[in-house]
């Protein structure tokens, strides 16, 4: 009897996009204690990239990390006999190359949602703009400078000095000798 089609898909390769000009989108590097949950969840990325249209590449193995400790078995006094302890963690980096910046942070949300118990993820997103980004960003601080220029007029040393001569006046109002003034 023969398997559905879909099914004898998962037990082969994750299909793959060619990207036209391999300028990288976005590095995804996934890290977990343990190999079975890091290579399952690699597939997985890589599956929902390829039904996204995003080329990935990878994943590639980077170095593990391994950390050590030694702890006294008991009390101060048994020095002597010691435990050590060790914790490896692997990881793997999945690059996406050509990516539209909308369709990478949907793929991101995606993996987010549907995350694997152990794998902790990290991501570097690169959004390419136009040469006049920096005439649009200089625009966009002029309106809201000027809308918040009112508000920080009374923050700090910089604070307006029109309300120090209103000082004498506002001492002898009758709401402060009601409170207890004088």
């Amino acid at each position: 009897m023969r398997m559905p089609r879909a099914l004898e898909l998962l037990y082969l390769k994750p299909l793959r996009r060619e990207a036209e000009f391999g300028v990288p989108s976005c590095d995804l590097q996934m890290r977990s204690y343990s190999v079975r949950n890091l290579e399952f969840f690699c597939d997985f990325a890589l599956r929902a990239a390829y039904y996204l249209g995003l080329p990935a590449f990878g994943p590639v193995p980077l170095p593990r990390i391994t950390e050590r400790w030694t702890v006294p078995k008991s009390t101060f006094i048994y020095k002597k006999s010691q435990e050590n302890f060790e914790r490896v963690t692997m990881r793997r980096l999945i690059q996406i190359r050509d990516g539209h910046p909308e369709t990478v942070q949907v793929w991101l949300a995606f993996l987010q949602k549907h995350a694997y118990y152990g794998i902790g993820m990290k991501a570097n997103v690169w959004e390419f703009s136009g040469l006049e980004v920096g005439k649009a960003m200089d625009e966009n601080v002029k309106e809201v400078s000027e809308l918040l220029e009112d508000k920080w007029a009374h923050l700090g040393h910089k604070r307006s000095l029109e309300g120090i001569e209103n000082v004498d006046e506002f001492l002898v109002s009758e709401r402060v000798k009601v409170s207890g003034g004088r």
